[in-house]
């Protein structure tokens, strides 16, 4: 797999981010709230990583 390849596919997590924390404003969640969470947490940590690992560059 090649790096715009990897590039592409974060980008598409990052959207789905914004549709978990619409899904955490419903009252009725229940107990998927914390699923909801958890997920939330691990995208957040997968997108730090990444950052990390291949760091944003202006020619990027």
């Amino acid at each position: 797999m090649d790096l715009q390849t990897i590039k592409e596919r974060i980008a598409a997590v990052q959207g789905k981010r914004e549709y978990l924390l619409g899904l955490l404003e419903k009252p009725d969640l229940g107990i998927l709230r914390v699923d909801v969470n958890q997920a939330l947490e691990e995208l957040d940590e997968l997108i730090d990583e990444f950052e990390r690992t291949i760091p944003k560059t202006d020619n990027n």
